[in-house]
């Protein structure tokens, strides 16, 4: 071997020693960005979710309501309902209760809420005898509750 040769080596191993020492330091920018997709998934799943159970959170005591063309009231705050159902049980709410206990009841209940202005809600199966639910709603008001209403269902059909 001639001393060019040697020279040539030497060169073409020290130039691919450079290239590799340059990718080492040589970095990508950082990528700003935020994938939002995944997270849209996501939101679009709990939608549906939410939208297909927030109907069922409303059930309550099962009742077929008379039905009325009275217009519905307006309400801020959560009513305090009280139902009959075809057996004759009385329901504060969602609990069952003994007819005698619901006076005291209502009554804890509307000192703790602040007033015996509070209205409650009677809510009585088509079904149930009509003396049934009076004697519920006299017991209340005879207790001193003076905005007692009956909840009814609005009637499909013409309007006279």
């Amino acid at each position: 071997m001639s001393g060019d040769e040697d020279v040539g080596v030497e060169m073409g191993m020290n130039a691919g020693a450079n290239v590799a020492a340059g990718r080492r330091h040589r970095r990508r920018p950082v990528m700003a960005e935020i994938n939002v997709t995944p997270m849209v998934d996501v939101m679009l799943v709990l939608l549906i979710i939410f939208m297909v159970s927030a109907p069922l959170l409303t059930v309550g005591v099962p009742i077929d309501l008379p039905r009325t063309q009275a217009k519905s009231l307006d309400q801020d705050k959560e009513p305090l309902t009280v139902s009959v159902n075809v057996k004759e049980q009385v329901y504060l709410q969602n609990t069952e209760i003994p007819l005698d206990e619901v006076v005291p009841k209502l009554k804890a209940i509307t000192d703790a809420r602040g007033g015996a202005d509070e209205r409650i809600y009677v809510r009585g199966d088509r079904q149930v005898d009509y003396g049934t639910v009076m004697k519920v709603m006299g017991r209340i008001s005879a207790a001193g509750f003076r905005r007692v209403a009956l909840v009814t269902e609005t009637e499909q059909g013409p309007a006279r």
